[in-house]
């Protein structure tokens, strides 16, 4: 019961940060203290579009779509728009010149998430009767383990802005290159070091991995996708602002 209670208080206060931040007019920064202790901010000004940085990247939004593992559009997504801090932008721009000398492109599943789009999550977890997608993104494990295991937590990196979740394009078969396994699956198989897999496929995460690592990003443990800049420049602040044009004003 705390749990959906904190949820609840949770939510009250995004949906004030939000409201501040769809206003037409000039946005008023609005920064709130959490129950849990995490600071909350509606301040886009340090954030820019991902395609800004660089125009190359491919977007498949999947929190825009309903192809993810709650299986409906997340709250917060408002446009298939990816942000990110200036910083993160300016060294994934780095990262995406060196891999295009390889011959690849970035394609971005998701970049900046609203806090609102992490709550949903949590409260879909608490919903353990959903599992409409279930055989696409974690068939190996009952969905009760996901909030206990931390697939699913009350506040992500994503939220801070400077985390990116990516995959390589190839720019001559025209195809995403095969990493052995797809983006958001909860299991082993995710793992970047996991082994029981191709050759080819545990190389191109470890084409990603470098270029990743090489200018200045760091890497999750648990998904070959994940990274996020190492000198983050708001490491304890979690955005509120939805996804939409109007954000960036």
């Amino acid at each position: 019961m705390k749990k959906h209670i904190c949820l609840a208080l949770s939510a009250a206060m995004l949906l004030s940060l939000a409201s501040c931040s769809e206003a037409p007019a000039k946005t008023e920064v609005t920064e709130v203290v959490a129950e849990d202790g995490i600071t909350l901010s509606n301040d886009s000004s340090d954030f820019v579009l991902l395609t800004d940085a660089v125009p190359d990247a491919i977007l498949e939004i999947r929190y825009y779509s309903t192809y993810n593992f709650v299986g409906d559009r997340i709250d917060g997504y408002e446009e298939p728009l990816a942000f990110l801090t200036k910083e993160a932008a300016a060294a994934l721009k780095e990262v995406s010149d060196d891999l295009r000398q390889q011959g690849y492109r970035l394609k971005i599943y998701d970049a900046y998430r609203p806090q609102m789009a992490v709550t949903n999550f949590m409260n879909w977890a608490l919903d353990e009767d959903d599992t409409r997608m279930k055989e696409y993104f974690y068939p190996e494990l009952d969905k009760d383990v996901l909030f206990p295991q931390g697939y699913i937590m009350a506040h992500s990196g994503h939220s801070r802005g400077s985390t990116v979740d990516l995959t390589l394009f190839d720019m001559t078969t025209e195809k995403e290159l095969d990493m052995g396994g797809t983006f958001d699956y909860f299991g082993e198989l995710s793992h970047p070091d996991y082994t029981d897999i191709t050759e080819e496929q545990y190389n191109n995460r470890m084409i990603l991995r470098e270029a990743m690592l090489s200018h200045g990003f760091k890497p999750l443990d648990e998904e070959w996708w994940h990274f996020t800049l190492e000198n983050e420049p708001y490491p304890d602040t979690y955005f509120t602002f939805p996804v939409n044009s109007d954000s960036l004003g």
